[in-house]
Parts: structure tokens; sequence; C-alpha cells
């Protein structure tokens, strides 16, 4: 019902042999992004040991809650990676998702509010950068874990479905969400740019 394995819920309990650790990645699809609980952004983030990636073009959401944001910066200088790609407010592509969802200079001027609200992350050692880039979902990843955010047409990020997947293999759904990420990490730019 909840989305997790028995294991994660109780960790004391014994774990079913799994030994090629082919098990289904996906672990809860919800219908919309803003139905997912705001502990599950949080313990997503807390959870993080190693990573914390996010790319997104506003990521407003986040950005505005003080608990989350709050957490991904305590990470960042506990020395945990945090990057977080954002899209460019005068970017072709934001420009273009703007006008998709009727909202026109709107998406831009979200960017530049989570850019203030993340400044204290870049402060303690975070990564800010700015992306143009069409983006098919949103990945929000803290080490194995990824909640997608898909995107679709005419409509905001918060309409759209998210999947929360956990990485259990080299070559799975997740590691395509992955190599998203870094492939638009390397191409996106630093802030002043």
């Amino acid at each position: 019902m909840t989305g997790w394995s028995l294991q994660e819920l109780w960790p004391d309990l014994s774990r079913p042999a799994d030994p090629d650790g082919q098990a289904d990645e996906v672990r809860i699809v919800y219908p919309q992004r803003n139905v997912v609980p705001a502990s599950a952004w949080s313990r997503l983030f807390d959870n993080a040991k190693l990573e914390i990636s996010v790319l997104a073009y506003s990521a407003l959401f986040l950005a505005e809650d003080l608990a989350v944001s709050t957490l991904i910066r305590d990470k960042a200088e506990a020395g945990v990676r945090v990057r977080i790609a954002l899209g460019r407010p005068d970017g072709h592509h934001v420009a273009d998702r703007g006008h998709e969802e009727q909202v026109g200079d709107g998406m831009s001027a979200r960017i530049r509010t989570s850019l203030i609200r993340l400044r204290s992350v870049a402060d303690a050692g975070g990564e800010l950068r700015l992306h143009d880039t069409v983006l098919y979902n949103s990945i929000y990843r803290a080490d194995d874990e990824l909640l997608i955010n898909t995107h679709v047409y005419g409509h905001p990020a918060s309409h759209a479905p998210v999947i929360h997947l956990k990485q259990r293999a080299a070559h799975g759904m997740a590691a395509t969400y992955l190599d998203s990420f870094e492939r638009v990490w390397a191409g996106s730019c630093e802030i002043a740019c």
C-alpha cells in the first residue's frame, strides 16, 4: 500500500533472496506531484549520504519549502555533493515551456525566485548551474533513490505524475535517468553565464 517493501519499513526482518539484483526499481507512482507527501521529499533528501542532484526548470516548490531547502543546505555543509541544474531564465526552452503552460514569463520569474532562495545551498558548497535543455522530466535524486516528475505538454509539472525509483542495477530505469542528468549537467553552465 505504501510502495515500501517490508524490509524498508522494518529493517530487522530477514531479506528475501535476490541473487541477480534485478528486482523492480519502481517503488510507487503518484498521479500528480502535488499529492506527493511533503515527508517523501524530506525523507528522500535526508537519507542522502553521498549525493543530491536536482534537474528541473525551476524546482520552486522545493526552494520555497524552508524545511527541505534547509535540509539540502545542511547536507551540502556536511559534505554531501549537491548539484542543482535549473533552466536558464532567458533560455529558449524556458520561454517555450512558459508558452506551453500559458504562463509566459512566469516560468523565468519562478527560476529567478528559486535561484535567490537556493543561494544558501551554493554558499554551503552546493553547485548551482543553468541549462537550456528541453526537459521531458525533472529529476530529484538522493544517492540511489529518485523521484522522476514527468512533464506533460500544456500542464505544470505539479499536475504530472511522479515515479519513485530505487536503483537496483547498473542498467535499469534509474540508470537511464541518471545518465540523462549527467548529460544535461555536463552541458550546463555556472550561474554567471
